[in-house]
């Protein structure tokens, strides 16, 4: 068993682990020492606003009459089960994706523990310019984010592998 973690991606469970205790003791922080819609301007283009989000990303369809949350809860589950196999499937020597999905991984069950326990996501990293705001978001999307720019990162670079190896191919 433990072969299976040193051989494949799941040696990067560690990097989940870490950015979830991150989020989640972010999110408690903000919870503890903030009021709900509190904003502290940090710097200028940046403030630290407590906000509940019930919806996904952008707030979509926060507006809805609570399904949603359940909704998302699945789809963050499913998710999950879906990286922690990916990641068992990945070869060691493929580093970047497996720390793509470790990223992923984290965001995804950061968010779900916030669904299950609160029926909504804590959000609070709020950038503007002038009077418009971005959509305020978490540590756990955050590692969503970066984690999907990895996965396109190593798309393309194994698609450059991929052409230089069939064009040696041709070329013997």
């Amino acid at each position: 068993m433990s072969n299976v973690f040193k051989e494949t991606g799941l040696r990067w469970l560690w990097l989940a682990l870490i950015m979830l205790i991150v989020d989640q003791a972010s999110k408690q922080l903000v919870v503890a020492t903030m009021d709900y819609r509190q904003s502290i301007a940090v710097m200028p283009l940046f403030n630290l606003t407590y906000v509940h989000n019930p919806g996904a990303a952008f707030s979509f369809l926060a507006d809805q009459g609570g399904w949603q949350r359940w909704f998302f809860t699945a789809i963050a589950a499913v998710m999950s089960i879906l990286l922690i196999f990916w990641m068992s499937k990945t070869p060691k020597h493929q580093k970047m994706i497996a720390i793509a999905f470790a990223l992923i991984l984290s965001g995804a069950l950061g968010n779900l523990i916030d669904r299950v326990m609160y029926g909504y996501v804590i959000d609070f990293l709020d950038f503007y310019i002038g009077n418009r705001h971005w959509p305020a978001f978490n540590i756990a999307d955050s590692a969503i984010f970066v984690g999907a720019a990895l996965m396109i990162i190593d798309a393309f670079k194994n698609d450059d592998k991929s052409k230089s190896e069939s064009k040696t191919q041709s070329q013997e």
